[in-house]
């Protein structure tokens, strides 16, 4: 089976913006597929954003050939856990289309942590 072609990008995309450096951001951690940084708008004391540098507008648009990245992202907001001390727990929250509370469409993991978490969420 052909994978089918990803879109094309908008040239508006934030994160694909802070992922060609056009946007600056603090950038706590960086590899060759994915960066991580602090959310603009914090809903804990520590709240990271985790994203692909490759323009995926969201999980529902993720691809069979996209699950390496995707284990990936996760394996990377592990490590930043581990380097944000987050050793007595942390959330990991992906919001998926504008019902699922997705305000950038750019795949994004949010690393919740530095609190008790309560459920449900909300």
């Amino acid at each position: 089976m052909k994978t089918p072609p990803r879109p094309t990008p908008s040239s508006d995309c934030l994160f694909c913006k802070i992922v060609d450096g056009t946007i600056p951001a603090n950038r706590v951690y960086e590899d060759e597929l994915c960066l991580g940084f602090p959310d603009i708008n914090p809903q804990a004391p520590t709240h990271l954003l985790i994203i692909p540098r490759q323009h995926i507008s969201s999980t529902a648009k993720a691809l069979a050939g996209d699950t390496a990245l995707m284990g990936h992202l996760m394996a990377a907001a592990a490590e930043i856990a581990r380097s944000e001390k987050l050793d007595k727990g942390y959330r990991i929250v992906v919001n998926t289309g504008n019902d699922g509370g997705q305000t950038v469409h750019h795949l994004h993991l949010h690393l919740l942590g530095g609190r008790h978490m309560k459920w449900p969420p909300g």
